[in-house]
C-alpha cells in the first residue's frame, strides 16, 4: 500500500521484533501505573472508622433483649450503627454505640462503665470483634444459667456477648457459620424421627420457650441442652454434633 510523505526524509530506521516488544512492554508499564494511581485515589477517598469521625443526627440500631432467671426485669441492649461510604461500592455498616437499659439498678455502675468502653472501642476503628470472644469468655462464680431453647450461659457478659455477635453477623462483621444446607436437613430429619419415636411426648409446645426435646442433655460443642440419643448414638438437634460421624 503506498503513503504520501508530505516531508523532507531526514533519516530512518529499521523497527524490528525487538523494539515492539520494548515498546509494548512501556505501554503496559504505563497503563499499570495509571491504573495504580487510580486505585490509589480511589482509596484515599474510602472513609474508615476512627475517632474523628462525626456522629450523624440519625443512626441505625437494633435492640436485643435479654432475660436471665437471676433477675426479675430484662435487659435492653441497644447497638448503633454507623454507614460509612454510603451510594458507593465500599458501603459498609459499623458499630458506633451501645446502649443497655433495666428497670434493675443492681448492676447500674458496672453496665454503664461496660457500656461506654464498648462503645469508645467502636469508635476508635480497626476490628472490634474480638469484644465478642472476651465476653463469652467470662464465667460467673456463682454459677451460669440456661436461657430459653436450653443453652447454656456461663455469666451475664457473656449473653451480652452472644447478643453482640448476633449483632457483627446481621451487618456482616462476623462470618454466618451456621449449619448448611445438608446438616439442616440431617438435624430436621433426626428430629422428626425422634418426635414419631415418642408419640410427640417430647414435641414443644412454644418453639420460642423450649426449642428442644425434654429429655435432652447439654451439648459439649454448642452448650446447648440439644442432645439425643437415637438409634445408639449422641446426636445433637442445635448443632448437628454427632459421635457416629
Amino acid at each position: 500500500m503506498a503513503t504520501q510523505i508530505g516531508q523532507k526524509i531526514v533519516g530512518y530506521k529499521v523497527i524490528n521484533a525487538e523494539d515492539e516488544k520494548l515498546k509494548q512492554e512501556q505501554e503496559e508499564r504505563q497503563k499499570a501505573a495509571e491504573i495504580k494511581a487510580k486505585a490509589e485515589l480511589e482509596a484515599s477517598k474510602i472513609v474508615k472508622m476512627h475517632e474523628s469521625v462525626d456522629r450523624p443526627e440519625m443512626l441505625l440500631g437494633s435492640t436485643y433483649k435479654v432475660k436471665t432467671p437471676h433477675s426479675e426485669h430484662a435487659l435492653y441492649i441497644t447497638i448503633n450503627d454507623i454507614v460509612l461510604n454510603q451510594g458507593t461500592e465500599h458501603e459498609q455498616r459499623q458499630p458506633f454505640e451501645m446502649f443497655i437499659n433495666s428497670k434493675n439498678m443492681d448492676q447500674f455502675q458496672w453496665i454503664v462503665a461496660l457500656t461506654r468502653v464498648v462503645s469508645a472501642v467502636f469508635r476508635k476503628g480497626g476490628d472490634a470483634t474480638f469484644l465478642v470472644d472476651e465476653f463469652k469468655a467470662v464465667f460467673d462464680p456463682q454459677g451460669g444459667y440456661f436461657k430459653r431453647g436450653g443453652k447454656f450461659m456461663p455469666s451475664l457478659v457473656a449473653e451480652i456477648g452472644e447478643a453482640l455477635e448476633s449483632h457483627m453477623r446481621m451487618i456482616g462483621l462476623l462470618a454466618n457459620d451456621g449449619l448448611n444446607q445438608q446438616q439442616r436437613e440431617y438435624v430436621d430429619a433426626k428430629r422428626a424421627e425422634y418426635d414419631s419415636a415418642h408419640n410427640g411426648d417430647n414435641k414443644t409446645k412454644d418453639s420460642s420457650d423450649v426449642a428442644f426435646p425434654s429429655g435432652a442433655v447439654m451439648c459439649n460443642k454448642c452448650s446447648t441442652k440439644a442432645v439425643i440419643r437415637m438409634d445408639g448414638c449422641n446426636t445433637c438437634l442445635n448443632c448437628g454434633d454427632s459421635k457416629c460421624g
